[in-house]
């Protein structure tokens, strides 16, 4: 769902809910790439040329982040290897471990 970004420095934001960890074995890897799938097609279908992704499910939701940041950007390479929206994406890291974890798997 798309609402207006209120007092954020962006026009609007997408929403999506990430799955919460149960162990693997509840479809959690398909549900996270399906949240940013389905956030990357309606950014393409609004034409936005930036989008930005924190890291979904990593927190209180428990995801581990090695896993997460390989379908973050798995999703995101597949997603724009065949489409011309959005014309970036950009990985909001709010920990040095994500960080990390990001910079080592985009490498």
């Amino acid at each position: 769902m798309i609402t207006g970004g209120g007092a954020l420095p962006a026009p609007y934001v997408i929403h999506t809910v990430g799955p919460v960890w149960r162990g693997g074995g509840h479809h959690e890897a398909a549900l996270l790439r399906r949240a940013y799938d389905s956030s990357l097609r309606l950014g393409a279908a609004h034409r936005f040329a930036r989008l930005a992704f924190p890291n979904i499910s990593t927190g209180v939701y428990g995801f581990p982040k090695p896993d997460a940041a390989r379908i973050a950007i798995d999703a995101v390479r597949g997603f724009l290897a065949h489409h011309a929206w959005p014309q970036q994406v950009i990985f909001v890291c709010f920990d040095e471990e994500n960080a990390r974890l990001y910079q080592t798997t985009l490498a």
